[in-house]
């Protein structure tokens, strides 16, 4: 079945177009990859469009971040139980490093960054929490309270000082001010609230609401909603372009990606994946989602010239040239492929 699905993909690629030549002209670094089924994490080379390395996880991981040296990759092990912990990735050795027991905390999943490279902020669901992990050290060093809400996604203002929790279940977002360790406002933004994400300039914060087909803007400065933009059909996650021009938003339900302009607060067009869903992934959660390849998570090239969104339903990652709003090939990953992140490291 696999090498079946291995020639398939071979033919698309040469019938999508002549550009899939051009893979070895993306970028330098690596596409992290996460792949829930298999519980493992896929190292692609986006210099030669290839995987470098597959590694094993805990169970169920489902995001990921990477410092900004490009060097660590701390992925959150949310599991179906859940687990409490993360695993710690060495990208330049391809390896593991080591496993952080999370202890109390459960349910990790949204995670980003801090712009010092020695901390991450993550969301654990059932505490109604967000962490901050010292990764060196393997230890938690802040708990910051969530109030009612049990999170599941996080951005950080480009700072690190300002953090935005979704709620899936209460429909809102909680503000945190994170160098203080306290939570500063609950929004509600809509049914579903998921997907989140700051913009490259600090300035608003875009909430994706799944169930209510909405996107709101929330002004990172006064924290009330500026604007609510439909958004069909269950959008799920949203990442902006590095000059902020454009923000990218993943839809589960109708097998696309669709494309704000940020000033105007308007959708432009949306990118199909031009796929099926693969038989098998039919749970409770894709059931209602009929053959869509339900792309979910995005990562968007440094130098803004490409995107990169997983299908999740299809085990592969879509690239799409931001110059032509055009498929340009796929990247194989693992079985369910979800979160991803973008190191600058090459790796061969």
């Amino acid at each position: 079945m696999r090498k079946l699905k291995y020639l398939i993909l071979a033919l698309c690629l040469s019938i999508i177009t002549s550009q899939s030549q051009d893979r070895s002209k993306f970028l330098n670094g690596t596409l992290v990859v996460l792949n829930k089924s298999e519980a493992t994490v896929t190292l692609i080379s986006l210099e030669t469009g290839k995987p470098v390395a597959v590694l094993g996880t805990g169970i169920g991981p489902h995001e990921v971040a990477v410092s900004p040296d490009g060097k660590t990759a701390v992925v959150c092990n949310y599991g179906e139980r859940p687990l409490s912990t993360l695993t710690v990735i060495n990208i330049e050795r391809k390896r593991p490093l080591n496993t952080i027991h999370l202890g109390e905390y459960q349910a990790p999943h949204g995670i980003e960054f801090l712009p010092d490279g020695e901390h991450i902020i993550a969301t654990v669901e059932r505490n109604r929490a967000v962490i901050l992990v010292n990764i060196k050290e393997g230890v938690v060093e802040k708990v910051i309270p969530t109030g009612d809400l049990s999170c599941h996604m996080i951005a950080i203002t480009p700072d690190g000082k300002q953090g935005f929790a979704a709620s899936i279940d209460s429909g809102a977002v909680s503000v945190l001010d994170i160098e203080k360790g306290e939570e500063i406002k609950s929004i509600t933004t809509g049914k579903g609230a998921e997907g989140v994400a700051v913009t490259p300039d600090g300035m608003e914060a875009w909430v994706t609401n799944r169930e209510a087909d909405t996107i709101c803007v929330i002004d990172t400065s006064t924290l009330e909603i500026i604007k609510t933009i439909p958004s069909a059909s269950f959008p799920i996650r949203i990442k902006f372009t590095p000059d902020g021009k454009y923000a990218l938003v993943s839809n589960a339900r109708t097998g696309d990606v669709a494309v704000f302009d940020t000033e105007h607060k308007k959708e432009l067009r949306r990118i199909s994946m031009e796929v099926k869903a693969e038989e098998g992934l039919d749970g409770p959660m894709f059931s209602q989602f009929g053959t869509s390849p339900t792309p979910m998570g995005i990562v968007i090239s440094p130098d803004g010239s490409h995107a990169f969104i997983s299908n999740t339903r299809a085990g592969f990652v879509t690239v799409v040239d931001l110059k032509t709003w055009k498929i340009k090939s796929r990247l194989i990953a693992g079985k369910e492929p979800d979160g991803m992140a973008y190191s600058r490291l090459s790796l061969k």
